[in-house]
């Protein structure tokens, strides 16, 4: 199909409980999303049968907009007044994509093995490595009990040598592992290590796993070259795991587009955007029981899956790895006990549906969004690194500064853009509250443009946009993105608070302007809804814009429903130790931003 056919699109995202179907209309030479319809996913007993789902989710569709869609079980093509021109979709029923990793090195192929698969949409349950600390023994049990639906191995350089990968093959071969679903077939095995091990890893898994051999993740030390062994991934996913989920071959024969799984198309989305626009950008999607976080730096895409923390199924490890301290630091009322706090975030655990009903109980939830939002965001930053092993030169000039290999792509000073979707950061009462969430786990430097997922429409763009960039995003654009304003935040500590750290002025295309400054320890909220201008921020002298310390800065933002928030509480943030204290500022900063009700942040 060409990309000048499409006029009308319907695309579904299979969640792992809710299926959302979408319309897309070419309307004047622009696509938008017209219409939407969700049901809930059957992929398990009693119907067993995705598409029962999605049919459903394409029927509400069709009641709502008035065209019909289907016939029978079929999508009718466009004839202009009915049908559409494709269906695509994207699928994380079932659990997802489930996968072990194992590399030579931990720290090296291990890691690239891990990039690699996460990168596919894939969750990484285990990292295997010949220096992981395991006796043999416990890895052939490992992959025993994990069962996953493919296992990716890798290791050593091209031409180097075979030991190490042709041990790990051998663990594989041990253990003799069942895949998780379809215990009739036979594991897939991806390997992707040093070429001159292949006849060897071929005599060892060819009989009894589904081999399938492409190129060096790692190559050499210094080039990690993901994309073939990531293709193949989404290969395998097809032909292999979605054959054995309940209706998913049925599925496939409806769509016009391979089915994606729905990290990788968020994923494919965030990178789209970022290099249509030359931004780095950071993606969150966090959800009941997962938070996966996409990052694009310089035009190095990441992801990583935080399989432990979440809101609802997940919220008592997100209780645990934060600690309460950290937790109550984020409540302005002083009498809630730790052991209540502790109750109350057990009974979202075992009442995932359930929603806030009192302002006390809304901060709680925002308080345990926040962490879940900086621990999956610190996991981040730890794997999207650059390479490790890499011999580098240094210069003189180097040895002060601490660049080596193994360091974090991620400068929150350089982002451009932070997107923020899942329920808690999409239909938050206030869209202030979204906004601040996000300001307050990432705590980003300089100027930092943010915007919410409006429904979660990025997994079904993502698809799209394999074949159709523009359809993608024009709607990623004009409905999914909900602006909610810009970030200013000098970096530096003040000596005292009160004083002065930022002169600033915003000029508007049309030639307007406004002026203000902002104190240490202050936050003010500037409600702003231009799309785009123009400020010049020129920070005192211990503090640094992006440009280095009192050097003024010019950068593009964006307006948006909550406008500009002025962020003077300083980097790196650190909240008051003293409890009153502590309570003081934060009903300051509410208040400043209009978070909550005045008079409902009081015990």
């Amino acid at each position: 199909m060409s990309k000048q056919e499409l006029e009308v699109i319907i695309a579904t995202d299979c969640g792992s409980t809710t299926t959302k179907a979408i319309l897309i209309e070419k309307k004047d030479g622009v696509y938008r999303q017209t219409f939407r319809g969700e049901a809930p996913t059957t992929v398990e007993a009693p119907f067993e049968d995705v598409t029962k789902g999605v049919l459903n989710a394409i029927t509400e569709v069709e009641e709502l907009s008035g065209r019909k869609l289907l016939d029978g079980e079929k999508i009718i093509p466009n004839d202009g007044k009915n049908g559409a021109d494709i269906y695509v979709s994207t699928s994380s029923a079932g659990g997802g994509l489930q996968m072990m990793v194992a590399g030579a090195v931990k720290a090296m192929t291990g890691e690239s093995a891990q990039r690699c698969a996460l990168g596919a949409g894939a969750i990484v349950m285990d990292v295997l490595a010949t220096n992981d600390g395991r006796a043999g023994h416990e890895k052939i049990e490992r992959i025993r009990q994990l069962r996953p639906d493919m296992m990716l191995l890798s290791g050593g350089t091209d031409g180097g040598t075979v030991t190490h990968v042709v041990e790990l093959a051998q663990f594989l071969k041990s253990a003799d592992p069942k895949p998780r679903l379809g215990a009739s077939y036979k594991l897939p095995v991806i390997y992707a290590g040093n070429n001159k091990a292949q006849d060897k890893i071929k005599e060892i898994l060819g009989d009894s796993t589904a081999l399938i051999i492409t190129e060096n993740l790692r190559p050499s030390l210094e080039r990690e070259n993901l994309m073939p062994a990531r293709h193949k991934i989404h290969d395998i996913f097809l032909e292999h795991v979605m054959q054995q989920a309940p209706g998913y071959p049925k599925l496939m024969k409806m769509v016009g587009a391979p089915i994606m799984p729905t990290p990788a198309a968020v994923g494919t989305m965030t990178e789209k955007f970022a290099k249509a626009n030359n931004y780095n950008v950071l993606a969150v999607d966090i959800g009941g029981a997962t938070t996966d976080v996409f990052s694009v730096f310089n035009g190095i895409f990441n992801r990583t899956v935080s399989a432990n923390l979440g809101m609802s199924y997940s919220v008592s490890n997100v209780m645990a790895e934060a600690g309460l301290p950290n937790l109550l630091r984020w409540l302005t009322y002083g009498k809630i006990e730790e052991q209540d706090l502790r109750n109350r975030l057990k009974n979202k655990m075992i009442r995932p549906t359930t929603i806030p009903q009192t302002i006390q109980d809304l901060q709680i939830e925002h308080a345990a969004a926040r962490e879940a939002l900086r621990l999956a965001f610190e996991q981040h930053k730890a794997l999207a690194v650059g390479l490790k092993g890499v011999q580098q030169e240094r210069s003189i000039s180097d040895a002060f500064e601490q660049t080596a290999s193994g360091q974090s792509l991620i400068d929150v000073m350089k982002l451009n853009y932070i997107i923020g979707s899942g329920g808690i950061l999409a239909h938050s009462p206030r869209r202030m509250q979204s906004m601040q969430m996000m300001i307050d786990a990432y705590q980003p430097e300089g100027v930092t443009m943010i915007a919410v997922d409006s429904i979660f429409m990025m997994p079904h763009l993502g698809v799209l946009s394999q074949l159709s960039e523009k359809a993608a995003l024009d709607v990623f654009y004009n409905d999914c993105l909900v602006r909610l304003g810009t970030c200013i935040a000098p970096k530096g500590t003040a000596k005292k608070e009160g004083e002065k750290i930022l002169d600033w002025k915003v000029v508007t295309p049309d030639g307007k302007e406004q002026t203000g400054e902002l104190y240490s320890g202050d936050m003010v909220h500037i409600p702003f809804d231009a799309p785009e201008a123009k400020i010049i921020a020129k920070p005192a002298k211990g503090f640094d814009m992006g440009a280095g310390k009192g050097h003024e800065v010019e950068a593009h933002i964006e307006g948006g429903v909550v406008g500009l928030v002025f962020d003077g509480r300083g980097r790196p943030f650190s909240m008051p130790q003293n409890k009153e204290e502590r309570i003081a500022k934060l009903k300051k900063w509410y208040t400043a931003l209009d978070m909550y009700p005045a008079a409902a942040m009081d015990d």
